[in-house]
């Protein structure tokens, strides 16, 4: 088979020369890797690795970027992996996946699990994500355990190119994007299953730079869902339960809100979503023409 891995990134190029050089350890190398950027600006590419590395440069967002690095890919190989660019993948993790889709050839889109993710917390250092693997590869070997789920965790997941066709990320999602992953892969469940296999591992560091505003990842936590539900791709069972979860936290906790995150932002951005949606308003994209500051 031959194996891609796509990385869309933005305002992290030091966070990129590491991934791409942590990649290097893979125990199966990808056969190429794509990274897609506004521009040169965002990239920092060394001149030797030991696989091809090819660059792709277009509009802001992490849609458009994917959708821009997809068009690149689809025909040239059989497995499409996207990783952000602070996931740092255990280095087993491509081998394994190799081998899950050629044993399971009704498995559409396949996603590792996060041992550690940092979007829950303040973030986590690189040595501290390589000292998490380190002991994860010292522990017994697990034994793998498939789980169906709705769609895919947009850190890491896998998609089978041949099952793809015309489907793209959805731009309308602008920006940070926000359920995107959710959005394409759960589609994808009409052609094959949607799993998580335990057996691929990762850490995701959860880097606040090269995020957007607050107040504009506040207005996606309201307007993305809503939208998506019309659009008919994610069940409102899924969606509104999220929706309520993002929405009582930057609540409750624009009180005392923690330092790393603007919860006061967030929230101003779910009220002027939840303004919009009571008029019949769902524009995901307003996000672009949002005249906030940026921050945390």
């Amino acid at each position: 088979m031959r194996l891609v891995v796509i990385i869309a990134t933005l305002g992290r190029k030091e966070q990129l020369a590491r991934l791409l050089e942590h990649l290097e350890r893979q125990e199966r190398l990808p056969d190429e890797v794509i990274v897609s950027a506004p521009d040169e600006e965002h990239v920092e590419v060394s001149a030797s690795h030991r696989f091809p590395i090819s660059m792709v440069f277009g509009r802001r967002g992490l849609c458009a970027q994917r959708n821009h690095a997809l068009n690149c890919a689809l025909e040239r190989f059989d497995v499409v992996t996207f990783f952000d660019d602070d996931f740092i993948p255990q280095d087993n993790y491509l081998q394994l996946l190799e081998e899950a889709f050629q044993e399971h050839q009704n498995w559409a889109v396949v996603m590792g699990h996060v041992v550690k993710d940092g979007a829950q917390s303040a973030g986590l250092s690189w040595a501290e994500a390589l000292q998490v693997l380190a002991t994860e590869r010292t522990q017994a070997r697990l034994e793998p355990k498939v789980v169906d789920h709705v769609g895919a965790y947009g850190c890491n997941m896998s998609i089978r190119a041949r099952l793809v066709g015309d489907l793209r990320f959805d731009e309308r999602l602008a920006l940070y994007g926000w359920q995107e992953d959710i959005d394409f892969t759960s589609q994808l469940r009409r052609v094959g299953r949607v799993v998580g296999l335990n057996t691929l591992r990762g850490i995701h560091l959860g880097l606040k730079i090269g995020r957007v505003s607050g107040e504009r990842f506040g207005y996606s936590q309201v307007a993305n869902p809503i939208y998506l539900i019309r659009k008919g791709t994610v069940p409102a069972s899924f969606a509104l339960p999220l929706m309520g979860r993002n929405i009582a936290a930057n609540l409750v906790r624009s009180i005392w809100p923690e330092p790393y995150v603007d919860r006061r932002g967030r929230l101003r951005g779910n009220l002027i979503a939840l303004g919009h949606v009571l008029k019949g308003r769902v524009e995901p994209e307003y996000i672009q023409n949002m005249a906030v500051s940026e921050a945390r």
